[in-house]
């Protein structure tokens, strides 16, 4: 009896500890995370489930079977009376004030909420000079790095040994399509792999802090598309490793305070002198270009979660989760962009159909990328390319708002995954400019009350009603077997090459994913237009933007497209002045927290935090207010004066 009931502890324990795949917020949940994700606008989750009722798979009246709940086939009910996007930026607005107004405002501060948020554990060595730079740098949102901790929390359930041993097996090998960085004695003593311009940014990003930093190897994927799948049995086993065991070693000695932890890194025996990479036969990695990749890519989510579904016809995207009234208004992000939740995507997003580039490693290997999808285990680090400003914003050649075109605009091309026999019309892009073009019905809202008595109801209406609300085309055809790029062509109206600067004519702006993320959303921001943003990778920023405040999110599904348009531009001069208001907000908050001085803090923290977790003394290091009192003084880091 009592090894059953061990069994059944046990059980319930992995269920608990990766409810929703790799974004890990069951540590949220039981206390190893803080709340505040602020991408997360339903705080308390909604458990009702439900699938997208235009799913092809299921049919009327059917239920799925056990053991899997029922899943409801409309998105989370809207509020009664005032339109849902009202709803949306009014509860975005005011969890972000609170967000920001609970920031710590002293060091002392700072270390109790770390505590707090992560397990008791002390900060990492050198936490005090992170601390001091950022404050130099005016950081907005001094304590809200939890996507680091998520990054890797994993790796806390592996030996240190380990994890540099695999970087050291992935950058050995020269075909792994890495960019490698070994930091000896406080600089970059060797450097390879990838373009000079990304070599530049990624040194340039750390330039500041390298001195804080520990000895270490570090590897960077050349390719957009991420890298690691650790398989969920695998996965749920590192993390109750990981807090169960080495955090709660680490956490029980800061607890303790009998001796302070030393507030440093230790050597580690195993790393080379940083000239070079040691040569690796062989390699863990797989390449799996131009192939699906949904099997791979579930492989990290709960078995219970519609992704892993056993029958092709029992998978129902729960959008209760995130979709929001009858169109299904995005009311969590995170929720969105969790693949596990949506097995759609299998045939309606171009990574799944058939990726550009795609190798593949199955064991937790710390590789940085800079955007991935939910259900891998890549390092997140702030982009080189958004650094180096690879798509830049002139502001002399934006308009007032007032002089700008009143249409949402788009110009890109079929990246987002390779097309061969006919693959291109499963893929994100063409699916968005083909139904945002096509001559079918749309669904609006319209308010159908009296009075200051509200009351919005759909009405189908013929999409050409409002064609002038969308500039949404093609620039060019690519990544596509020679009869696939010929029938692109032929189906859509390509435009043919448009400049970046062209954006600025237009209100309105869509950020679009393509192979990975688009890399033109900071230039967005920080112009006098409203952004709109579709996207399923994950990238650094994701606490520090949030949706319906800093840009308008929009589905996977599309039934919401149209209206977010419509409702900003022509429900009246209230509408055009929210838009307004809206666009100088995300401007202004661009301009705040998405500077170079901002990626560099963040890089900072996450490669501090990762030098503790590859430190044999990780338990025993970390900062503390006593640590501090008892080492010598030292200069400050550069930067932060």
């Amino acid at each position: 009896m009592g090894g059953i009931v061990f069994l059944v502890l046990c059980a319930v324990t992995l269920l608990k500890l990766s409810p929703t795949g790799t974004n890990l917020a069951d540590f949220r949940n039981s206390g190893y995370g803080g709340s505040s994700n602020i991408n997360n606008n339903n705080k308390n989750g909604d458990s009702s489930g439900s699938s997208r009722s235009g799913d092809p798979n299921r049919e009327k009246g059917t239920a799925p079977p056990p053991p899997f709940e029922p899943f409801n086939p409309s998105p989370k009910p809207a509020p009664p009376g005032s339109h849902p996007i009202w709803h949306l930026i009014t509860d975005a607005e005011r969890e972000l004030e609170a967000v920001k107004g609970r920031q710590s405002r002293t060091l002392d501060e700072a270390v109790a909420e770390y505590r707090r948020r992560h397990l008791g554990l002390n900060p990492p060595p050198n936490f005090d000079k992170w601390y001091e730079f950022a404050r130099a740098k005016g950081v907005q949102l001094i304590d809200e790095f939890d996507t680091v901790m998520e990054s890797l929390a994993p790796f806390w359930g592996l030996e240190p040994a380990t994890v540099r041993a695999r970087a050291k097996e992935a950058l050995g090998f020269p075909d792994n399509a890495l960019l490698g960085v070994q930091i000896r004695g406080g600089r970059i003593t060797h450097l390879d792999g990838g373009g000079e311009w990304q070599q530049q940014a990624t040194a340039g990003m750390m330039g500041k802090f390298l001195s804080w930093l520990p000895d270490m190897d570090l590897c960077f994927n050349l390719h957009d598309e991420p890298r690691v799948v650790v398989p969920h049995d695998d996965l749920s086993r590192l993390v109750k490793r990981a807090r169960e065991v080495n955090m709660a070693a680490a956490a029980s000695y800061a607890a303790d305070g009998a001796k302070p932890p030393s507030n440093a890194f230790s050597r580690a025996p195993d790393l080379n002198d940083g000239s070079r990479f040691d040569e690796t036969k062989l390699t863990r990695f797989n390449v799996f270009a131009h192939q699906p990749t949904w099997t791979h890519s579930r492989l990290s989510c709960p078995p219970e979660s519609p992704a892993r579904a056993l029958e092709e016809s029992e998978r129902r995207d729960d959008v209760s989760k995130y979709g929001l009234g009858e169109l299904g208004f995005v009311y969590n992000v995170t929720a969105l962009s969790d693949v596990c939740n949506s097995p759609s995507l299998s045939s309606t997003f171009g990574f799944f159909d058939r990726p550009n580039a795609y190798n593949l490693v199955l064991d937790l290997f710390p590789i940085f990328s800079q955007s991935k999808i939910s259900s891998y285990s890549d390092i997140l680090y702030p982009s080189p390319w958004y650094w180096y400003e690879k798509v830049s914003y002139d502001e002399k050649k934006d308009r007032a708002w007032a002089q700008k075109d009143d249409a949402l605009y788009w110009r890109g091309s079929t990246t987002g995954g390779f097309s061969r026999a006919g693959g291109w019309r499963r893929q994100h892009r063409q699916r968005f400019v083909q139904k945002m073009n096509a001559v079918d019905n749309a669904t609006i809202l319209v308010n159908v009350g009296s009075g200051s008595e509200e009351q919005w109801e759909p009405r189908s209406v013929p999409r050409g009603d409002y064609r002038d609300l969308v500039d949404v085309y093609f620039s060019g055809v690519g990544q596509c077997d020679p009869g696939d790029c010929a029938a692109q062509s032929e189906f859509f109206e390509v435009k043919g090459h448009a400049e970046q600067q062209d954006a600025w004519q237009y209100k309105y702006l869509l950020d679009l994913d393509g192979n990975a993320f688009s890399g033109r959303f900071y230039a967005f921001l920080r112009s006098r237009s409203l952004v709109y943003k579709l996207a399923l990778f994950r990238e650094w920023h994701r606490e520090w933007l949030r949706p319906w405040a800093h840009y308008i999110p929009l589905s996977l599904q599309g039934d919401d497209w149209l209206e977010s348009v419509r409702f900003f531009q022509s429900e009246g001069s209230l509408g055009r002045k929210e838009a307004e208001r809206l666009a100088n907000q995300q401007r202004d908050w661009a301009d705040k927290v998405l500077r170079h001085e901002d990626m560099e803090v963040w890089f900072f923290r996450l490669l501090l935090e990762y030098g503790r977790v590859i430190d044999d003394d990780r338990h025993i290091i970390g900062y503390s207010p006593a640590s501090a009192k008892s080492e010598p003084a030292k200069a400050p880091v550069e930067g932060a004066s």
